[in-house]
């Protein structure tokens, strides 16, 4: 069982981060997903008739992220945190990228809560999966360019498993070969705060929502949290 675990420099200097992970096993991704079907499609038509849109840099929840990037030495007005870039591109063109239905079901409840979220194939990753601080050592390949490899800055936080990196920049993008596809089965999906006293409960019902969504397909669908 593959287990995540927060650095001890990453704790110190982010001392309010929770993470939700939803693991589901058993995920038949090539059904029909209805409710997440619904799920994208409400929002898109919230966002169409004026009724809701996807929180920006103004909002409290990734003026946060924006301020964890700056710590780490990253321009977020130039590698934007997943849920500040996703929100953007919806609010620009109308719609949620269609992925798989696993993707897709974490992209809606990321915007629709404000939180970033990511996911990993576990059986491509190996061993435990750590939150640290780059070296400046380590190798990424990032998704959709699986002859690419990029070097971390020093002091970038990573997600790392014992192979090579599985995001780059926090939760800026992840790495091709953890990508979930259609055929992903067993899958870690992550949603994250750095503000916990302010978003816990967002956090929390995030998570529920995004359990919802997985289990109808999954043998099994559980959450559970890293604090610091």
């Amino acid at each position: 069982m593959t287990v995540f675990r927060i650095g001890p420099a990453v704790a110190d200097a982010f001392p309010d981060i929770l993470i939700a992970v939803v693991t589901a096993t058993g995920l038949r991704g090539h059904e029909p997903w209805p409710a997440t079907d619904a799920a994208v499609e409400d929002l898109e038509r919230r966002l169409a008739n004026g009724t809701w849109h996807p929180a920006d840099e103004n909002d409290p929840r990734i003026e946060s992220w924006h301020t964890a990037y700056r710590a780490f030495g990253t321009n977020p007005r130039r590698i934007r945190p997943s849920v500040d870039a996703l929100g953007r591109r919806l609010a620009k063109k109308g719609t949620l990228p269609r992925i798989n239905p696993a993707v897709d079901s974490y992209n809606a409840v990321s915007v629709r809560h404000g939180l970033p979220a990511g996911a990993f194939d576990l059986d491509h990753v190996t061993g435990d999966v750590e939150i640290r601080h780059a070296d400046g050592g380590e190798q990424f390949t990032p998704l959709g360019e699986p002859g690419t490899v990029e070097n971390p800055k020093a002091g970038e936080i990573i997600y790392i498993d014992t192979t090579d990196v599985l995001t780059r920049h926090w939760n800026h993008r992840d790495a091709h070969r953890t990508r979930v596809t259609d055929d992903s089965t067993d899958v870690a999906f992550l949603l994250e705060t750095v503000d916990a006293t302010r978003d816990e409960r967002i956090l929390t019902t995030a998570a529920d929502e995004l359990r919802d969504l997985l289990a109808p397909h999954a043998e099994r669908a559980t959450v559970t949290y890293l604090r610091t």
